[in-house]
């Protein structure tokens, strides 16, 4: 999904020729293998990565396991509740330490040779080490991984001494403290295998152009043209548009649950994305969002979490019926998939090349110019 943009194409015109407007990306950012393991190297392995949210792991030993950049990563919470995030590797022989996506423990057992790790990252035991020379349990915690939480949302990064993470979302300092977002709980998650670039459905997500044909449910209660950016450069980017009075993004048209915190304007929903593979959706009473990961240049694993505030299931409220929001955004994401998977296969003819952005498409037309710039 995505919103309509006010035109904005001036930032992307050569100096030299101030006719000339943002292109769509070359075929080779879609289709090429080499470029797509440049991505992986310069981007996946280097920047701050969304990997869920603090909800996932509420108390001390809770885990869960996450793919990054060919990597197996076991992200928990030790016993002094800090987050914490580790290789999946253990220091003997290397062997893979958990297998369940998800789960609670104690400690860290390797099923291998048993070699034992708190949820600090510690070694605690190892049979039979103690007769070996020179052995020392501390030379061998587990390899941590940079970590860190933003407005609930728990992001990792592979690379060495990383820009802090409150660095980097500076930007967005208190943007979005009215959503309380860190207190909020997931009631549903849905995991698409799209096929089709990553870089297709931040695109997609960033314009509205599209929604009259192809989203017909939304535009009835969130006019394609109601758009305002407040984000329009850098790694940030969106802004929000409106909803018809009365109305809410649900099969229904009805509010599904409790507001999730004090809203200033209960009529406008707020899309951004956050590069490089979060997009976050802000309703009245729910948030949804995205994380992006690429499987190779033709294919996605989106996976999409809807959060409510906690004590939206609570005996005495009028309202709460989660699947309203659910359903409704699960066939709009359907919806764009399709149309990004269409995009995949043209992009892919020899008979494609760059088109021009629309005055609709400003903001596409900013993540490409982000994107490269990355890539440099």
């Amino acid at each position: 999904m995505a919103i309509q943009i006010k035109p904005r194409i001036a930032a992307f015109r050569r100096p030299s020729d101030p006719l000339q407007v943002a292109k769509s990306l070359p075929q080779k950012y879609f289709v090429s293998p080499e470029i797509f393991a440049e991505e992986q190297k310069k981007i996946f392995s280097n920047e701050w990565l969304l990997v869920g949210h603090q909800s996932q792991i509420a108390k001390p030993g809770d885990y869960f396991l996450v793919n990054v950049a060919g990597e197996s990563l076991i992200v928990t919470r030790d016993q002094g509740s800090l987050i914490r995030a580790f290789y999946n590797v253990c220091r003997h022989r290397g062997t893979r330490l958990k297998e369940d996506a998800c789960g609670h423990a104690s400690a860290i057992q390797c099923p291998y040779h048993a070699w034992t790790y708190g949820l600090d990252g510690r070694l605690i035991g190892a049979p039979h080490m103690d007769d070996v020379p020179g052995f020392d349990k501390t030379n061998y915690p587990l390899h941590s991984v940079n970590v860190g939480v933003w407005e609930g949302f728990i992001f990792v990064r592979l690379a060495n001494n990383p820009m802090l993470l409150e660095n980097w979302f500076a930007p967005l300092t208190g943007k979005f403290s009215h959503w309380n977002i860190a207190t909020l709980r997931p009631a549903k998650r849905i995991e698409y295998d799209v096929h089709a670039n990553w870089k297709l459905m931040f695109e997609n997500y960033s314009e509205c152009y599209h929604c009259p044909g192809v989203h017909p449910q939304l535009q009835k209660v969130s006019p394609y043209d109601s758009a305002e950016n407040d984000l329009r450069e850098g790694p940030f980017l969106g802004g929000f548009m409106k909803i018809n009075p009365g109305k809410s993004l649900t099969m229904s048209g009805n509010a599904c649950a409790a507001f999730v915190g004090e809203i200033e304007n209960l009529q406008q929903v707020f899309y951004y994305s956050i590069f490089p593979n979060m997009l976050l959706s802000l309703h009245p009473e729910y948030v949804m969002v995205h994380q992006l990961w690429p499987q190779s240049p033709e294919r996605t694993l989106i996976v999409c979490d809807w959060l409510f505030h906690p004590d939206a299931a609570r005996a005495g409220q009028a309202v709460y019926n989660p699947d309203d929001a659910i359903e409704f955004w699960d066939m709009t994401n359907k919806q764009d998939w399709h149309m990004c998977e269409l995009s995949q296969e043209g992009i892919a003819s020899r008979a494609y090349e760059p088109g021009p952005y629309s005055s609709r498409e400003s903001i596409p037309a900013a993540w490409d110019h982000y994107y490269l710039s990355v890539m440099k």
